[in-house]
């Protein structure tokens, strides 16, 4: 679909400039060199063709091992970009990094030998193959992160809530840019950036995950199946009544899941204090005084 052209003095201008400063610049985890991996396998199926039947069938393998490694290599660097994203999370259930460096030596020796190497040859090209993989992009996270201190029972709650309110966000900004409006994308960055400051109070304080599971289920899920709707409207007949009322909508959202920030924020000050409290009276008990200037 084609994107309206705006500018400073355009309609939803102001809005714009008004979140940029508060929306973060997020990189594309994949990158250049993930994506050029997807040029071997084309190379090597062009050239197998005239191989003969062995050479044809050897280089087949190796250019779908190798397209299959590719995409397991951005599949993999996505995970893990939103798994260092996050204070508490899952290793990744499937190493796709790793898969990506077996399927990248293999593709490899089925390429040496579609080109008449012998087998011992074409497993050291191979191995070979798989070192360097591991070496220009890594290996998958193979521990959990986060919360050491926590029972693996609440330890899993909030990972898995937390993974639902990510999913929900991808979800609700993946509509809004189908819809295709700046004013209404910036908005929804707002609203993007605010979740996920009270998704890391979470994980900062797992205590909070009671108060917070509401918003970080309910409302997620209801403002994705808005987002969702409004698109389907929007892009059809760009009806403005639709986009005026899934602003409002997001402008409280943004003001709910700040205040909920606040409030948990705050409550962790007041344990705190008690905490502090408690401690300065049992010293008292047992005779240690405290000068004023330690006590403030």
């Amino acid at each position: 679909m084609a994107r309206r052209f705006g500018g400073k003095f355009s309609p939803g201008a102001q809005d714009a400039e008004t979140a940029a400063p508060k929306a973060r610049a997020r990189v594309n985890p994949v990158g250049a060199r993930a994506n050029m991996m997807f040029v071997p396998p084309v190379i090597l199926a062009f050239l197998s063709l005239g191989a003969g039947a062995a050479g044809l069938a050897f280089g087949l393998l190796g250019a779908g091992a190798w397209l299959l490694a590719a995409w397991l290599l951005r599949e993999g660097l996505k995970a893990e970009a939103a798994y260092d994203a996050r204070r508490i999370a899952h290793r990744p259930a499937l190493p796709r990094k790793i898969l990506a460096a077996g399927l990248s030596g293999i593709g490899m020796a089925s390429a040496a030998l579609s080109d008449g190497v012998g087998v011992p040859a074409a497993v050291v090209y191979g191995v070979v193959a798989g070192g360097l993989h591991v070496a220009a992009f890594g290996i998958d996270p193979l521990r959990a992160k986060g919360l050491e201190d926590v029972d693996s029972f609440q330890h899993d709650r909030v990972a898995r809530v937390v993974d639902d309110a990510e999913s929900y966000l991808d979800q609700l900004m993946a509509a809004v840019h189908r819809a295709g409006d700046r004013e209404v994308t910036a908005r929804a960055e707002r609203v993007q950036d605010t979740a996920r400051e009270l998704i890391r109070t979470v994980e900062d304080d797992p205590r909070d995950l009671t108060a917070a599971r509401k918003y970080l289920g309910v409302y997620l899920m209801g403002a994705r199946d808005a987002a969702t709707r409004f698109a389907d409207i929007y892009a059809r007949g760009r009806d403005e009544a639709a986009k005026r009322d899934f602003l409002m909508l997001l402008s409280d959202l943004e003001e709910s899941f700040g205040k909920k920030t606040k409030t948990l924020l705050v409550d962790a000050n007041s344990d705190l204090q008690i905490e502090i409290d408690v401690l300065r009276d049992r010293l008292q008990r047992e005779g240690v005084t405290l000068d004023r200037q330690a006590q403030t």
